[in-house]
């Protein structure tokens, strides 16, 4: 993270940080344009960054654990997807609603309105691909493809139908952006992660007895579907919030649980505080990457981790269906 705040299209050093700090816990204006671009756009940006990467991974920990397969995260269940979609209705339609509304909700309208998005969409999944009670990877995969694909087109219709800097909000947004960091978006990302992952941790030996299969879990005491209902609703807040705040940015949910797994193993009491610390780390690290490929123009992160992930993703899956193949088809 430091590394972050120092690189970039202006180079802010270790001094210009700490003097910056300093002035701002006096209530001091800052000395110089060095401490100015680092107290209001380069420290909002790593920091909103950071705590979006662990909202990422603690995401494809709860999923993965909840579908009980390795290859499943927030973007391929139409959780991302369904975010954006609700959020490019906020860019499109917000204007019309009523002045009441929008000065009750003020800067949770996004949020509340990706959180509907992602929620639907992630329930429309999970029940199409149930089959005698279970979902199959298979159908999973393939419904989330089709979900995926109604959420991109009512994206790509609001495009059509809003105005040119609208339609340019939205692309940018369809490709994850973080050059609008703000300190009330970190408060509040920083506020609705903090309570969802001391939620969730509550859940990791919920979650390890789940591993072992529903009936299974169920004989240990482990009320399967209030739990579900419940991992569902608390991934679906966490994605969408940081979804209305930074885009779309995929494969971060399938990476560092996976990497995890074969580093500390598939305790969710280790995985979930893990995946807090190496996710932020790695978008951080994606963000940085962003910065200085094109310097000073700037690649949208979104872009960066479809890179990355997508071909792990194709490896990931081509190692699953080995699995299924020496299983005689039961992995």
């Amino acid at each position: 993270m430091v590394c972050a705040i120092a690189f970039g299209t202006v180079k802010i050093m270790p001094g210009d940080m700490w003097n910056s700090l300093v002035h701002y816990f006096r209530g001091e204006g800052s000395a110089n344009i060095y401490e100015g671009v680092f107290i209001e756009i380069r420290l909002p940006r790593v920091l909103l960054c950071a705590l979006t990467g662990a909202v990422l991974s603690v995401s494809g920990v709860l999923m993965q654990g909840l579908f009980r397969n390795p290859i499943v995260e927030p973007g391929l269940v139409g959780t991302s997807s369904g975010a954006a979609f609700g959020a490019a209705i906020v860019f499109v339609i917000a204007e019309k609603f009523p002045p009441e509304v929008k000065s009750m909700m003020g800067p949770f309208l996004m949020p509340v309105m990706a959180f509907l998005g992602g929620l639907t969409a992630t329930f429309l999944v999970y029940s199409l691909a149930r089959n005698s009670g279970r979902a199959s990877v298979m159908s999973i995969l393939l419904v989330g493809i089709a979900v995926n694909a109604v959420c991109l087109s009512g994206i790509g219709f609001m495009s059509y139908i809003a105005r040119d800097p609208q339609a340019r909000s939205i692309t940018f947004f369809s490709l994850g952006y973080l050059s609008g960091a703000s300190w009330l978006q970190v408060k509040i990302l920083l506020a609705v992660a903090a309570i969802m992952f001391t939620i969730t941790l509550s859940y990791s030996k919920q979650l390890n007895a789940l591993l072992l299969g529903e009936e299974e879990a169920a004989y240990l005491g482990v009320d399967t579907n209030k739990l579900k209902r419940r991992i569902l609703i608390l991934n679906t807040a966490m994605v969408a919030v940081a979804t209305a705040f930074v885009g779309v940015i995929s494969f971060v949910g399938l990476i560092v649980p996976h990497v995890l797994r074969l580093l500390i193993g598939s305790d969710n009491k280790k995985l979930l505080p893990a995946a807090i610390l190496m996710g932020g780390a790695l978008l951080t690290l994606a963000d940085l990457a962003a910065r200085l490929v094109l310097a000073p123009a700037e690649l949208p992160i979104g872009v960066v981790t479809s890179l990355v992930g997508a071909p792990v993703f194709i490896f990931l899956l081509k190692q699953f269906n080995i699995l299924q193949q020496k299983g005689g088809g039961n992995a």
